[in-house]
């Protein structure tokens, strides 16, 4: 395989993941963006930790879970669990907006 076929493969792999996102994310109530990975969430629970070194770290559940992973061959999650150091975006979609987008 070149490197263009590879880039090819890639790009229509990002292409249908994001038509797959179109098509759900009106089932859901909240985007949660990490460093790592793209959620669509109905249930978010962040909880801010510390370590006994005093680091501060966020834990953060998720339940009936969309996963923005072109590498994931299953998609949805019942429940998801993030443990990070690094920053946590929740946004809650507006009810209005989250059907017809």
């Amino acid at each position: 395989m070149s490197v263009d076929d590879l880039q090819r493969y890639e790009s229509e792999v990002e292409l249908d993941l994001y038509r797959q996102y179109r098509e759900v994310v009106g089932m859901f109530r909240h985007v949660v963006e990490t460093e790592r990975r793209f959620y669509l969430a109905n249930d978010v629970d962040v909880q801010v930790r510390t370590t006994d070194g005093g680091e501060v770290f966020f834990e953060v559940q998720l339940r009936d879970v969309w996963v923005w992973d072109m590498y994931r061959q299953g998609r949805f999650a019942r429940s998801v669990r993030i443990l990070t150091f690094k920053d946590v975006n929740v946004e809650e979609l507006p009810a209005g907006e989250n059907a017809s987008a």
